[in-house]
């Protein structure tokens, strides 16, 4: 295998995992701990986790640090002035618009997320990697990066 994919994560795929020790969320942070692929947030991915899962589960912010640590998620560079505008024109949304410049700065492979209103439906034509579910990049992990071994 040549190098790792690098994978940019949003919001919902980090709630996702850290709430449940099943499914694809958590297979792509096992696959970040076995350092199969690169995992990557942004400082916005970061203060909406940190936000989300005081409202909905206070309880679960140590598994989601120590889910962050093990799997060695990296934070990116804040996004530049030009790729914030670039996502603005992508996503109308102000936060997600964020979270994409932040992700179009980190230049991933993949950027994964369960937002169908603003990523997932959106014209991701215009970047430069793909957006899916975890289950979609998992079902090309199978098929491109397995397989390759």
């Amino acid at each position: 295998m040549n190098t790792p994919p690098k994978v940019f994560l949003d919001t919902s795929v980090i709630f996702a995992a850290v709430l449940s020790p099943e499914g694809g969320e958590r297979m792509v942070f096992r696959l970040g701990e076995s350092r199969l692929v690169h995992l990557w947030i942004g400082g916005q991915v970061l203060k909406e986790c940190e936000a989300v899962i005081l409202r909905k589960a206070a309880d679960s912010l140590p598994n989601m640090a120590l889910l962050l640590d093990t799997a060695k998620v990296q934070i990116g560079a804040e996004a530049s002035p030009t790729r914030l505008e670039h996502a603005r024109q992508l996503v109308a949304y102000p936060p997600d618009a964020i979270v994409l410049a932040e992700a179009i700065e980190s230049q991933p492979d993949w950027f994964l997320t369960h937002d169908h209103q603003h990523f997932l439906k959106g014209p991701t034509e215009e970047l430069s990697f793909r957006v899916g579910t975890p289950g979609d990049f998992l079902r090309w992990f199978r098929e491109n990066i397995v397989r390759q071994d």
